[in-house]
């Protein structure tokens, strides 16, 4: 009996063991997620989750496996900048007024790079340790300011550029955002302060200039178009009396029967 207890003791012990150092989560801490590459297996598929058991037995292997651990912590990206509305200047100096449409602001994004883009970055080799994650994400919060100041200087974005600066956020950025980023999770964008010019007077100086420029375009196409009436007419009169010459070189007795309608009229 006491050799029975020793031996299930020493199974028990065995099977705790490979149980133990075949666990997946095993060096991984509660707030971080985990990438396993194995010599044998190659990269594992599966982000290693907290509260998730997963248990791979190539584990068991000396110096098989390799776990890069991983904390996404969120971003803050505080951007100031300056600029006109686009074409502001033309349209202020074509209406002959002072305001140039100038724009400013002061904004705060905010972001995490969301767990199920791991595998992909690790997998491409853009990111292979916590170091190479955090240059990542900071390189990612430059993109988004500058893909956030791409749509503020888009002329057809002008009505969503004056509710982003009057209330200090809309949510048309942030889906133009995520369908640009779509790794992105926790994402928000808050102006903190913004100086923003007449809206109204831009749009009334935007379409003012538009509506000149198509009387413009159609006085230029209705010229055009008398230049190509009249190249006609005379390529067509020339043509007519290159006929009328060839004729009388050929037939020269019409000259003499042209002169007697000439007389009897």
């Amino acid at each position: 009996m006491k050799k029975f207890i020793t031996t299930l003791l020493f199974l028990v012990i065995i099977a705790g063991a490979v149980l133990f150092f075949g666990w997946a989560q095993l060096g991984i801490p509660p707030d971080g997620y985990g990438v396993i590459r194995s010599k044998t297996h190659g990269l594992y598929p599966h982000l290693i989750q907290p509260g998730e058991f997963r248990w791979l037995w190539y584990k068991l292997i000396p110096t098989n496996t390799e776990t890069a651990v991983f904390r996404l912590n969120p971003i803050n990206h505080e951007f100031t900048t300056e600029n006109t509305l686009p074409s502001g200047k033309v349209y202020s100096t074509f209406a002959g007024i002072e305001d140039d449409f100038t724009w400013s602001i002061n904004a705060a994004i905010s972001f995490s790079i969301s767990p199920d883009a791991i595998i992909p970055l690790f997998s491409a080799n853009t990111v292979n340790s916590q170091e190479d994650l955090t240059r990542y994400e900071k390189d990612i919060a430059g993109q988004i300011e500058g893909f956030i100041l791409r749509r503020i200087e888009q002329e057809d974005n002008s009505a969503q550029v004056e509710t982003l600066l009057k209330n200090g956020e809309n949510p048309w950025f942030e889906t133009e955002i995520l369908h640009e980023f779509p790794f992105l999770q926790n994402f928000s964008l808050k102006v903190k302060s913004a100086k923003y010019p007449d809206f109204t007077l831009y749009r009334q100086a935007k379409s003012l200039f538009n509506d000149y420029m198509a009387v413009q375009k159609e006085y230029a196409s209705g010229n055009i178009r008398e230049m190509v009436k009249t190249r006609i007419d005379s390529k067509l009169h020339f043509d007519e009396l290159e006929l009328y010459g060839a004729l009388l070189t050929k037939y020269p007795i019409l000259l003499e029967y042209m002169a007697l309608e000439n007389r009897k009229k």
